[in-house]
Order: C-alpha cells, then sequence, then structure tokens
C-alpha cells in the first residue's frame, strides 16, 4: 500500500473523563478504535493513511492516568505522565535515575514535554518498510521487505528475528526491566500486573503485535518496586543524530556492589530485537564476581552470543558488546 501524505480520513473522536468510559469505548469499537496518548505517533499513522481507525479515543482528559505517587513499595507512574514529568521528578532522580536518565534521552524536548510513558512504552516499530505501507508479514503480508539481500536493514535486529526482523525502539523500556518495574492493565473485567519484561511481544508468537495488549486493554500505569532504589544504574544510547533518532542500540544497568563485588546486577539491551533483551546469562555470569574491567569485558563478549546479523547490520555487534562491557564498568552509584 502506498503512503498518502494528505489530510486525515474522517473518525469519531471521544474524549472520556475515566478509565470506566475509555474501557466502554473500547468494547464497543473493538479494533476499529485507536487509543490516543500524547499523539506524536498517532498523528503519524493517520496523515499516512496506513492506519484508518473508526474510533479514536483520546485519553487527555482522565486525570487518573497522569501524575507520580509515592507508594508503600516504590512509585507509581500514570502512564499518561509525560516524559518530562518523568525526566525533572526529584524522587525519580533520587531514587531511580535510571529512568530519569533514559527518559531524557527519547527524541527532543518538544517531543517529551508531549509525548506519555505510556506511548513510549507501546509504540510500534519503526521499520520503514512496514511504516511505509508495505506489504509485510507484520501488515499482514507474505514477506520481509527488510530481509532480502538488497534490502536496507542496518538499524533492523540481532536476536529473536522471526519472519519479521523489525526492532523495539523504546528508551524508556530496557530501564524500566532492569529496574523490575510493572505494568498495570485494565480491561472490562478487571486489572492485571505484568512484569515490564513480559509486556513485550515477539513475532514468533504474535507478529502483528509489538506488546501484549489486546483491543480491550487500557495500560494505565508503572509501578516501580523499591527492589533497585538507590543502586548503581548505567543508560547509554547510541544513534546516527544525537540531537534526534532513535537508538542503534541501547544498554541498561542496575547494580548492587558490595565493595567491589558484585551483589546482584539487572541488564538489559533494546534495538537489537523485537522486545528489550533482557541478558538473563549475563547477570548469572556477573553475580559474585570483582566489578573489575576484565570481567566487564567477559560479559560484553558474553552478550553476544547467538547474534545473527543481517546484511548491513554487522556493526551493531562490536557495538552492543563496548555498550555493555561499559554499562558494567561504568555503573554510577
Amino acid at each position: 500500500m502506498a503512503v498518502i501524505h494528505d489530510t486525515i480520513q474522517a473518525f469519531e473522536l471521544f474524549q472520556p473523563s475515566s478509565i470506566e468510559d475509555a474501557l466502554a469505548l473500547k468494547r464497543r469499537y473493538g479494533k476499529t478504535s485507536w487509543t490516543f496518548a500524547g499523539g506524536l505517533d498517532s498523528l503519524d499513522w493517520f496523515k499516512d493513511r496506513i492506519k484508518r481507525p473508526e474510533a479514536v479515543i483520546d485519553l487527555g482528559s482522565i486525570e487518573e492516568l497522569k501524575g507520580i505517587r509515592s507508594t508503600d513499595d516504590g512509585i507509581e507512574i500514570g502512564a499518561l505522565t509525560t516524559l518530562t514529568e518523568i525526566v525533572n521528578n526529584a524522587d525519580i532522580r533520587e531514587r531511580f535515575s535510571l529512568l530519569s536518565d533514559a527518559a531524557a534521552k527519547v527524541a527532543t524536548p518538544q517531543i517529551r514535554n508531549q509525548g506519555t510513558i505510556g506511548g513510549n512504552l507501546a509504540q510500534d516499530t519503526r521499520c520503514w518498510y512496514y511504516r511505509g505501507g508495505w506489504p509485510c508479514y507484520r501488515a499482514g503480508g507474505n514477506i520481509c521487505y527488510a530481509d532480502t539481500p538488497t534490502s536496507i536493514n542496518r538499524e533492523h535486529a540481532l536476536f529473536e528475528a522471526n519472519r519479521c526482523v523489525a526492532v523495539n525502539v523504546s528508551d524508556t523500556a530496557p530501564a524500566l526491566i532492569a529496574l523490575d518495574a510493572k505494568i498495570v492493565i485494565r480491561d472490562s473485567s478487571g486489572e492485571r500486573v505484568v512484569d515490564a519484561e513480559d509486556f513485550f511481544m515477539v513475532p514468533a508468537i504474535d507478529i502483528r503485535r509489538m506488546t501484549i495488549l489486546e483491543p480491550g486493554d487500557l495500560l494505565t500505569a508503572i509501578r516501580i518496586p523499591n527492589t533497585w532504589a538507590g543502586a548503581a544504574f548505567y543508560f547509554e544510547k547510541v544513534r546516527d543524530r544525537q540531537a534526534w533518532d532513535f537508538a542503534l542500540v541501547a544498554v541498561a544497568a542496575a547494580m548492587k556492589l558490595s565493595g567491589t563485588t558484585i551483589d546482584d546486577v539487572r541488564l538489559v539491551v533494546n534495538s537489537v530485537g523485537p522486545r528489550p533483551l533482557r541478558l538473563t546469562d549475563v547477570e548469572r555470569q556477573l553475580k559474585g564476581q570483582p566489578h573489575s574491567e576484565d570481567v566487564a569485558a567477559d560479559a560484553g563478549e558474553l552478550a553476544l552470543l547467538g547474534a545473527r546479523p543481517l546484511q548491513h547490520n554487522a556493526f551493531k555487534i562490536p557495538l552492543m558488546r563496548n555498550l555493555v562491557r561499559r554499562a558494567i564498568r561504568d555503573v554510577e552509584a
């Protein structure tokens, strides 16, 4: 399907003031509805005429979805909280600076003022074949245009490719997984809470989705427990342009140290697969080891096991190796 840049196709606009009303609308319109948060990605989809929802549900009037609240065991962030609010929140900066560091790397200040944490987590992949309206597997077709001998695929996957080689590009997702965050989802039957690392979808399970969200689901909040509060953190995002770009590879690490010994660690890389990739084998290898350059270098090598570069993205191999090494070596308490 060719992309047509023109006026947006007409749709019914709803602006509910409560979660219950939003869920009722999602039940009513199902797959023909579109949930609208900050609107940054939505308007691109509509403008390109690739997405043609019958009903758009604008969540902007639901106050319950906004804000950052302290809880008995950490903090809760409403899904409609802007990235700028997260960057500037004193509590997050003091206890979970890994998240504020990651949020500060999203796009531009203007986009962070409007973009939400929920939208950043649930955003679709940026594969230009898919976003450009090509009828690929992810769009319901029978080919991956990014995985042929002549494809332009320098930004695509090293891991977990299965028919589709697109990657997840959320900057906040690897930080939240490293912090052991929980994702709160509501539907008509109630609330369920899932680990952040289980929130994302791989094409081997469902090639049409990037997250586990069903048409009737609404992401309402993110909860971060105190488990990793005040730990040593590291976040780095490498991109083509420092001004505004998606990650080529990003890494997030949370580490607990006893003197010079690594007691515990969580390590996540993104933009190398269809979901943020938690490096559990590397984590196991690191526990009990000295916090040293040699151990960090070994971690970088181990992280690459199973990597399968495409025609034009082999540069991600040394890039990921070095990012993992630096994440272990340079974490800051």
